[in-house]
């Protein structure tokens, strides 16, 4: 099985490496994640593991969620998430993945998988960096609006509608973001704890997936 863990974001804090230069990195809680499923390919067309994290009261949960849990003898989770894999692992339903599957010291880059933190709606000079109306020259009430966004060229048979992609106010953030080649600093094993020097998606608290580095080995 690779080196992949679901957590929750904690915060961020310094640390100093061995030439004492400081480190601005991130604190994760990673697991301890109960195995749920075990897919195979003769199954299920694909051979994947199902972990859970961060468990919930029977209450707060729902019951194909609580019977799916119980067929792994382990407690209703909140955040569940599959990793696909290349090649049939011996692990079972039931058992527990820690981040001693980062202790590893050839695991030194990861991929940091999570939801960016939402901004609600907003304008285009916020979402996408316009400036906006002149401030003088008759402009009046309209100095963050974006201008025109009907324009009369053609567009092979849609006429002078608005063209698709066109950079307009919306819903901000709040979306799947993957950041990869994250350096893995250090792996507390006591604490259930990764510390990782680099970007990572969402707010304080927010759930994450950790695994290692696709890319760069």
């Amino acid at each position: 099985m690779i080196p992949a863990i679901l957590g929750k974001k904690v915060g961020m804090t310094r640390v100093y490496d061995a030439d004492g230069r400081s480190l601005a990195v991130t604190v994760v809680q990673a697991g301890p994640c109960p195995i749920l499923q075990v897919r195979n390919k003769d199954k299920d067309g694909y051979d994947a593991v199902q972990l859970g994290f961060d468990e919930v009261k029977p209450g707060r949960s729902t019951r194909p969620m609580i019977g799916h849990c119980k067929n792994a003898n382990a407690a209703p989770q909140r955040f569940v998430r599959e990793i696909r894999l290349t090649a049939p692992t011996e692990r079972k339903a039931g058992e527990v993945v820690t981040v001693q599957l980062f202790a590893d010291e050839s695991v030194k880059w990861v991929d940091v998988v999570g939801t960016s933190r939402g901004f609600g709606f907003q304008g285009v000079m916020k979402r996408h960096g316009f400036t906006g109306q002149p401030a003088t020259h008759g402009t009046e009430r309209k100095h963050r609006s974006p201008g025109g966004i009907g324009a009369m060229a053609g567009d092979r048979g849609r006429g002078r509608s608005i063209k698709l992609g066109k950079k307009m106010a919306g819903h901000m953030g709040a979306a799947r973001r993957t950041v990869r080649n994250q350096r893995l600093v250090s792996v507390d094993a006591d604490r259930n704890l990764l510390v990782i020097s680099g970007v990572v998606p969402g707010p304080d608290d927010g759930y994450v997936f950790i695994r290692q580095s696709k890319t760069r080995k």
